[in-house]
């Protein structure tokens, strides 16, 4: 049946002196802040490419526009809002979109 194993006497003492020394930092105190950094998606350079696709993936927009993949999600969302783009399948977050043709 067992459980955890007490630490012998050399362990607890090495233990004990190693918390003791790190100490505890409050977090938000200290350190640089991270700047807020927002990528834009070319929406022409990307239009050119929803246009002459059947259909496209936002891992294929991100991977051709050169954009994270969130960033790639975020326009082809908003251009689906706008009704510039239609989801038309996928599953899962793995979505495919195709352009509305005029």
């Amino acid at each position: 049946m067992g459980g955890a194993k007490k630490p012998t006497g050399g362990k607890q003492d090495k233990s004990s002196s190693k918390e003791s020394k790190k100490g505890k930092k409050d977090k938000g105190e200290g350190g640089p802040k991270k700047a807020e950094i927002t990528v834009m998606v070319n929406e022409q350079q990307a239009m050119k490419i929803i246009q002459n696709s059947k259909v496209i993936t936002v891992q294929d927009l991100a991977r051709q526009t050169g954009v994270k993949i969130s960033a790639a999600n975020a326009f082809l969302r908003e251009s689906s809002n706008k009704g510039i783009v239609k989801r038309v399948g996928g599953y899962s977050g793995h979505h495919l979109y195709q352009a509305i043709s005029s």
